[in-house]
């Protein structure tokens, strides 16, 4: 069956309770466009979309993570800093941070999207919630936009010396495999889609364990594949 249109853009009643979540009174127009996906605006006939307010959410993220660590963690270098914030603000960290707050529900998604679980992709919750980052600053300013951010990423930017020490799961993994003996990682990729908008699925083998991981890059993909192999290995030594 495909998808209605009614499936890709949620009622009011339901936006009241985002707004409720994200704790700013976020004007329905600018939230409405900041849940906009490109794939919804196409086949609405070339309506907004919400990819400039993801710029700017990205841009104000960057800002109050950046800001955050800086002051945090005083006795940390510069280099190790950026780890820390790449980390946190990493696709695969805000799509966590997207689904806590169910806000793949409320995502306006074509048809196509729809039907290949748009929803819950880790491209889209994260540029979705950069955009709803940008609509709280368009409305607000930085400093109310700034206390949104650091109380739903509180546990982000609290955990950001470990995220930042798995930063680089490829390395991490190979790591691992040389210290139990076993053979190095394999990685296999796959894309599918058009050429405007690729989706790619990887799978790492370490021996008899395989992790398997998918982004809007090839590297995404593997990184999250590593990431899953490496989980793999260190839950059948903990089992042991």
């Amino acid at each position: 069956m495909r998808a209605s249109r009614e499936e890709a853009d949620p009622a009011r009643s339901d936006l009241d309770a985002l707004v409720a979540t994200l704790g700013l009174d976020v004007s329905r127009d600018v939230l409405e466009l900041a849940l906009t996906h490109r794939s919804f605006a196409h086949e609405a006939g070339g309506i907004p979309t919400n990819e400039r307010l993801e710029f700017l959410g990205d841009a104000v993220l960057g800002l109050v993570v950046t800001e955050h660590l800086f002051r945090a963690y005083p006795d940390v270098s510069e280099g190790d800093l950026a780890k820390m914030r790449s980390a946190t603000v990493s696709q695969r960290a805000l799509a966590g941070v997207a689904r806590s707050l169910g806000v793949g529900a409320f995502i306006r998604l074509g048809r196509g999207e729809l039907v290949t679980g748009g929803r819950d992709k880790d491209s889209i919750l994260s540029d979705t919630l950069e955009a709803l980052i940008g609509a709280a600053f368009v409305g607000h300013g930085l400093e109310p936009t700034r206390r949104m951010v650091e109380r739903l990423c509180a546990a982000l930017l609290r955990n950001a010396p470990r995220l930042s020490a798995g930063l680089d799961w490829k390395t991490t993994l190979q790591e691992l495999a040389t210290a139990r003996g076993l053979p190095p990682p394999e990685y296999a990729v796959e894309g599918s889609g058009p050429d405007h908008e690729r989706w790619f699925v990887a799978t790492a083998t370490v021996g008899h364990f395989v992790g398997s991981g998918e982004g809007s890059s090839k590297k995404v993909a593997e990184h999250g594949a590593a990431e899953a192999a490496f989980e793999a290995i260190t839950a059948a030594s903990t089992d042991a």
